[in-house]
């Protein structure tokens, strides 16, 4: 059962994008928590970078496989669990780097512990340390592309998303109408939203946003339909610290 619902889900987000007959970004579903993991390849290089790989490898792994790209770099938007749990097995099969911003190491390495007791997950062993930190502004050149970290805090103090011209991957930032959660350890919703609004949402509006759950969207679409969005935009400039949607 587990299986068809992801493969249901699959069927239904995952998108196929193509540029210049060489680019390809594939999605694939992965986890009981219905993650979506990102395979960015390139077929003249024939390298990857896979994005948030948070369950089922071995699935990632023939993703790779079948488009013909080998998975260079591993970049995590964070470390909640559900964006994690893939990253030990895709790691150790191909030798990728592993990126992961500072401030979310501590998540990295002790988060995944009470998750899994909390979720009832029986892990042995939680993923690797990083190979390589990532900060604001640096560019993660791989597959004839060059993706720009943007530092995104709120829903963990070291969230960051991943920009190159067109396409956004937003982690669990922003989400088609909706944002990321705030009320775990580490999260800021004020903090959240200034992310979206002042380092987000001011890409060009047809830029493709490719979250960590659920559908992808755009930033147009964003600006104009999320309710937290419009919410925060109408505060006065002196508010005190928000509460969400009221």
């Amino acid at each position: 059962m587990r299986n068809a619902v992801i493969q249901s889900r699959r069927s239904l987000y995952a998108i196929r994008m193509e540029v210049a007959n060489e680019l390809m970004v594939r999605g694939i579903v992965v986890g009981v928590f219905q993650e979506n993991c990102w395979v960015v390849g390139n077929r003249r290089t024939g390298e990857a970078i896979c994005i948030d790989p948070g369950d089922q490898p071995d699935e990632v792994l023939a993703l790779a496989r079948d488009i013909g790209v080998r998975i260079k770099y591993i970049a995590n938007s964070h470390a909640h669990i559900d964006h994690i749990l893939g990253v030990q097995g895709v790691h150790s099969a191909t030798g990728a780097k592993f990126l992961l911003h500072a401030a979310d190491l501590d998540l990295l390495r002790n988060g995944w512990k009470g998750a899994a007791a909390r979720f009832g997950l029986d892990l042995a062993q939680g993923p690797p340390d990083p190979d390589q930190f990532v900060a604001d502004g640096d560019i993660v050149e791989v597959a004839g592309l060059q993706l720009r970290t943007i530092t995104t805090p709120g829903h963990t103090p070291g969230s960051v998303s991943y920009y190159t011209e067109g396409m956004l991957f937003s982690g669990d930032t922003l989400f088609r109408g909706s944002i990321g959660r705030t009320d775990l350890p580490g999260g800021s919703l004020d903090q959240e939203m200034q992310s979206i609004c002042e380092r987000l949402l001011v890409l060009p509006d047809d830029t493709i946003v490719l979250p960590g759950h659920m559908e992808e969207t755009s930033v147009g679409f964003e600006k104009v339909h999320n309710p937290f969005v419009l919410e925060w935009t109408r505060r006065p400039s002196d508010a005190k610290p928000w509460d969400g949607l009221q």
